[in-house]
């Protein structure tokens, strides 16, 4: 599990790919994978990965077909920055909410708004996902835990504050880019029992 809140960038040196999977080597930001033990678990755009190597800041993970499918790690090329948190632990504080690491799906990027420090987002919602967007309500995209700002018919936007732009990658991002999006999982659990309930009584 994860608290959403990215700890920094990093950049993407290598993709070696195999015959059914790809491999990822990292460079995380330093100091990052201090007692960073192999196998671990660690957020990578939001997906949650495994730690294949782990050589000083520099990190290995094998991504599979399925994950690669569902998410944007099948666009990333060599440089692009990659979001990354550590997973939680008891001790942890949690600043945004939990988040699994399991991707819902990809958003794309319709409309960037930058200002002088921060930068408003319009973000396609995938259809399968929409019933769970609402005003203020909680998402994660690349990993980060956000507030989501107004919704519109098959739509929405995130306001980002100067701190997040400066640390996440959406410093980068542009018109055209996917975003994962891992919806809060209380959402889906609200949504999911007022529909049940609904059609109990309908019935």
């Amino acid at each position: 599990m994860f608290t959403g809140i990215v700890s920094g960038k990093g950049n993407l040196k290598k993709i070696v790919k195999c015959e059914d999977y790809i491999s990822l080597i990292i460079q995380a930001p330093k100091g990052f994978a201090k007692n960073l033990s192999k196998g671990a678990s660690v957020s990578v755009n939001g997906v949650c990965l495994t730690v294949k190597k782990g050589r000083t800041d520099l990190l290995e993970f094998d991504v599979i077909e399925e994950t690669l499918k569902k998410t944007n790690l099948k666009n990333i090329s060599r440089s692009s920055k990659i979001n990354l948190e550590r997973s939680m632990t008891a001790n942890t504080e949690i600043g945004g909410h939990l988040v699994s690491g399991h991707i819902h799906g990809t958003g794309e990027v319709l409309k960037v708004i930058n200002r002088k420090e921060t930068k408003d987002l319009l973000i396609k919602i995938p259809s399968q996902l929409r019933e769970y967007f609402f005003y203020k309500g909680y998402v994660a995209l690349n990993g980060c835990s956000l507030t989501i700002g107004k919704v519109l018919k098959s739509s929405f936007y995130i306001h980002l504050i100067p701190e997040t732009v400066s640390i996440t990658n959406f410093k980068e991002i542009k018109k055209g880019d996917l975003i994962n999006i891992e919806v809060e999982q209380t959402t889906i659990n609200t949504v999911e029992t007022v529909k049940r309930v609904m059609l109990e009584r309908k019935a």
